[in-house]
């Protein structure tokens, strides 16, 4: 199969730079104090998954428990929810779901350990917990020292938990411009976490797993972490958020596009609104890199004077965020130059429960 058969709008992933931003992570990681545990959410593929996990990776993180169950039912064997989950209904199934992998959670608050434990109790299950710690999101997290001793305590209490130790994500540092700035966020953030894990050590609470980090800082991190894992998911594909911070990963994720119409100095693609996750901006078109891209449902325009191109012809775009946009696809096509290598199934798109 070639690429020109592929029917458009379609998510192509370029092998070469694929291949390539992998073993760039693993060149990032080696000596390193921290292991890959990849964000499932930034493709939501099986396929992709267990890539990762024969690249290394010790395991998978996901944000929800439908993914969670999808991951387990590909074979993915060690599982993190970088998230809590509180609904009495998701906590039976969670705990079911610990019957088959070794299955991690966050929790923020005592009534959430108290609520799991239970849960874990009655299927007879274990389910393995991290303290989710606020580091600069303002999303969840307890915010005190004082508060993560005594959550650990409570869940080395429970016989059907097991305390494992910190989560610690700084997403708000991701798409920060200026490398200083994530620089000096990723020393302060190493350096209160050091002192978190002195106070739990001292308490008889070491943390075994100081987990966190994202695409955009993994860089500024040192080989010596306090960190032990990385949940980096975007270094695979990139996009154009990052593209705008000169990291070392390149874009390997496209959306292939039909150019639909032509006007003198205008070019009209398929490619709209519904294809591309626009939460972190607006995409940018290969070759066409300096001209502003204009988005509807179903189109996307640039205006080009005197451009040379014809209906028919196809453009690559560079998504503004490829996890949103992942999540708008039914399967992703693996190419390399003019040839389809492979077509990968997205099966957790839409699974946001």
């Amino acid at each position: 199969m070639k690429i020109t058969d592929i029917e458009t709008p379609a998510l192509i992933l370029e092998k070469s730079i694929f291949d390539k931003n992998r073993r760039v992570m693993a060149s990032l990681l080696s000596g390193s104090s921290m292991a890959l545990r990849p964000h499932y959410k930034s493709h939501k593929c099986p396929a992709i998954a267990l890539i990762q996990l024969s690249d290394g990776a010790k395991g998978l993180t996901c944000a929800k428990l439908s993914e969670a169950e999808d991951l387990a039912d590909a074979g993915v064997s060690d599982i993190l929810i970088a998230n809590q989950i509180i609904d009495e209904k998701k906590l039976s199934r969670l705990a079911s779901l610990a019957g088959r992998c070794r299955l991690t959670v966050c929790v923020e608050s005592a009534d959430n350990v108290l609520a799991l434990a239970h849960a874990a109790s009655a299927a007879g299950t274990t389910v393995h917990v991290l303290i989710e710690y606020e580091i600069g999101m303002q999303r969840c997290g307890v915010e005190s020292h004082e508060e993560v001793l005594a959550l650990a305590r409570l869940i080395s209490e429970q016989k059907s938990l097991r305390y494992e130790g910190i989560q610690a994500y700084a997403g708000n540092m991701a798409h920060e411009k200026s490398l200083e700035v994530r620089q000096a966020a990723t020393d302060a953030i190493e350096a209160d976490l050091a002192a978190l894990k002195a106070e739990l050590t001292a308490a008889g609470l070491p943390p075994a797993e100081i987990s966190g980090v994202s695409t955009g800082t993994v860089q500024t991190k040192p080989k010596a972490s306090v960190y032990t894992e990385m949940q980096c998911g975007s270094y695979l594909f990139s996009d154009r958020a990052y593209r705008d911070l000169h990291l070392c990963f390149e874009n390997a994720l496209f959306l292939l596009t039909t150019v639909m119409s032509v006007k003198p100095s205008r070019i009209v693609t398929d490619g709209g609104v519904k294809s591309l996750g626009m939460d972190q901006g607006n995409p940018v078109v290969v070759g066409y890199e300096d001209f502003p891209v204009g988005m509807s449902e179903e189109h996307s325009q640039i205006e080009v004077p005197g451009h040379s191109q014809r209906v028919g012809d196809r453009l690559r775009l560079i998504p503004g965020h490829c996890c949103t946009t992942f999540n708008l696809h039914d399967r992703v096509y693996l190419v390399d130059g003019e040839d389809v290598v492979d077509c990968w199934e997205i099966t957790s798109r839409g699974r946001a429960q």
